[in-house]
């Protein structure tokens, strides 16, 4: 078995440009400005003068490379060869590469299709991993940026608008919807706004960039409404491409999708049953967790291995906004528009000893149930947590439970995960009143 690899280090954009370094710039931002502590004992934390960039990135940089030596021994310990270079289908069961030119090197062995390239024979099953998504500032900005333009609210403007406002940066988000994301039960949305404005980050809804300029060290952006936005800094997050030019798909005969996206079934096989595809490049949820669990799917049918034969249909999601979101199953406008009879349960932090004690007073759970059994239809998250507690939810809907699962299992106490207990209980008592309603109950 082999991997090839064009890029100068395993891990693709989760580990290197994506996933891991935002996610450890985030916990890098809440550490250095004390935003996780305000409010804490009536402390107000204020970030440390002299920061610069490279600071913030330090520990990214550590964990990243930290995340390089775990892949390299995996790869060793299962005996996959690691090929440097760009590869491409030369028919469905040959995998052509084409190997950087270094300086000095010995030349490899040579395809009589490339003057460069290596061809991989009976390559049974070629599975294709997402590309890159990359992120930079510019050199200019060695020290933090005082002001800043995202444009997206999705996942990825989201998370970087928060982390920057985080880090003092005025930032200012702009989305040609509503709200910021538009996946995402209302109310939370709706909380998140909320909390984000009131440490300062301002948003710009229902417009769009028509122009943008730069001038020095400043950038500005004209909006199709006719405002103007100048900023030292601008991040653009709005959409994503597959990233699979060059691969040659087209001539095995698979055909591609919207946005360059490859269909599959749910062995994510494609057209070409030999060739299988997980990950970004076959599109929503686009998550590292679900494309490493259809990795593993593929593999198992590719190589008839009978281990994990399908993908759960739970599938959890997080937001690394701060504060950070997280939620599986339906969202109360996805009951809506599917005509699903749906009643809810809410308990805040601010109710609870471990909110209080930790400083989050705005954190809340949610649960999504049906009012004629009980049985749980998503949990929604805001808050401390809320990307860990979420898979409480996630087990509970996998094996079909309902909020009795909540109400009668016991928690830690003080903990942040008995919110559900008291969500559960909120839920009993709104199912409660809507059976008295219906005359199901005295």
């Amino acid at each position: 078995m082999a991997l090839v690899e064009r890029e100068p280090h395993l891990g693709g954009a989760g580990i290197n440009t994506g996933t891991v370094p935002s996610k450890t710039l985030r916990e890098s931002a809440l550490y250095y400005s004390g935003l996780r502590q305000r409010g804490l004992y009536g402390t107000d934390y204020s970030l440390k003068e002299g920061l610069t960039v490279g600071h913030f990135m330090h520990r990214a940089r550590i964990v990243v490379e930290n995340e390089w030596r775990i892949i390299q021994r995996n790869l060793d310990r299962h005996r996959i060869e690691v090929i440097r270079g760009e590869a491409s289908l030369k028919d469905v069961h040959t995998v052509h590469v084409r190997t950087p030119m270094v300086a000095g090197a010995i030349s490899r062995p040579r395809s009589s299709s490339s003057p460069r390239g290596r061809p991989l024979s009976s390559a049974r099953h070629p599975l294709r991993r997402p590309g890159h998504l990359r992120f930079g500032l510019h050199p200019a900005h060695a020290e933090n940026p005082h002001t800043m333009a995202v444009v997206g609210g999705g996942v990825i403007g989201s998370e970087y608008a928060s982390i920057f406002m985080a880090l003092g940066v005025e930032v200012t988000l702009v989305d040609s919807g509503d709200r910021l994301l538009s996946f995402v039960d209302r109310e939370i949305a709706e909380r998140l706004q909320a909390r984000l404005s009131s440490l300062g980050l301002h948003f710009m809804f229902k417009d769009r960039v028509a122009m943008v300029t730069v001038s020095g060290d400043r950038v500005r952006l004209g909006l199709r409404s006719g405002a103007e936005l100048g900023c030292d800094i601008a991040l653009f997050a709005a959409g994503r491409q597959s990233n699979v030019e060059g691969l040659g798909l087209e001539a095995v005969g698979i055909e591609l999708g919207p946005r360059g996206l490859i269909p599959v079934n749910e062995r994510f096989q494609t057209r070409v049953p030999n060739i299988f595809a997980a990950g970004d490049v076959i599109g929503f949820p686009a998550l590292a967790s679900t494309s490493m669990e259809q990795a593993r799917v593929a593999m198992v049918h590719a190589f008839n291995l009978l281990y994990k034969e399908r993908i759960s249909p739970v599938l959890p999601l997080a937001v690394y906004t701060i504060p950070e979101i997280a939620m599986v199953g339906l969202s109360e406008e996805a009951c809506r528009e599917r005509n699903i009879p749906y009643l809810v349960g809410r308990a805040f932090y601010d109710k609870s000893p471990r909110g209080q004690i930790i400083g989050d007073l705005t954190g809340m759970v949610k649960l999504v149930f049906s009012p004629e059994d009980g049985r749980l239809l998503g949990a929604h998250h805001i808050g401390e947590l809320a990307a860990e507690l979420v898979h409480i939810g996630a087990q509970v809907m996998a094996v079909g439970g309902t909020i009795d699962a909540f109400i009668d299992a016991v928690y830690n106490y003080p903990s942040l995960s008995d919110s559900y207990k008291y969500a559960a209980y909120d839920g009993l008592g709104q199912r409660q009143a809507w059976r008295r309603e219906r005359g199901l109950e005295a």
